[in-house]
């Protein structure tokens, strides 16, 4: 399967935010549509930050991930992290956040991007199934933690 990866721009900010709010819906996530759209705006107009890719059509897209920007000394340079993936239920299972997690690389790689992390939930293994099958490993021993500022 060859899954399409679309960068998004400003105009696809009402092709993003039912996506968003679908996932953080089924994710327990609290936010308003005017907060989301505040944090993905400048996503989509050439942040440094981060960038936005719509799945599948452009014009009907079945799903969306958010990669953030980063720098790591370990890693050699500029990493990434994939913060949100979200297909929509009825067309998951189809080899397309494989596809997508293969055709990342290739297209953040050309920028300069040296690494490229995929968060998942300890107790999400079909998460976890499919970040391997993609070729991500597990660092043992370390966990991300967060203080929200």
């Amino acid at each position: 399967m060859s899954t399409a990866l679309h960068l998004a721009k400003p105009g696809d900010l009402g092709r993003l935010l039912p996506l968003i709010a679908a996932h953080h819906a089924e994710q327990g996530v609290e936010q308003s549509d005017e907060a989301r759209a505040d944090a993905l705006c400048p996503l989509l107009d050439e942040s440094p930050h981060g960038v936005a890719y719509l799945i599948g059509p452009a014009r009907a897209p079945v799903g969306y991930v958010i990669v953030t920007f980063g720098w790591s000394l370990a890693f050699g340079g500029l990493d990434g992290t994939v913060e949100e993936l979200y297909i929509r239920p009825a067309v998951r299972r189809r080899g397309m956040g494989s596809d997508l997690l293969h055709a990342l690389p290739r297209a953040l790689g050309g920028a300069g991007l040296r690494a490229l992390h995929f968060d998942v939930d300890r107790g999400n293994a079909s998460a976890q199934r499919l970040g391997t099958r993609a070729g991500f490993t597990a660092h043992e021993g370390t966990m991300r933690m967060t203080r929200r500022l």
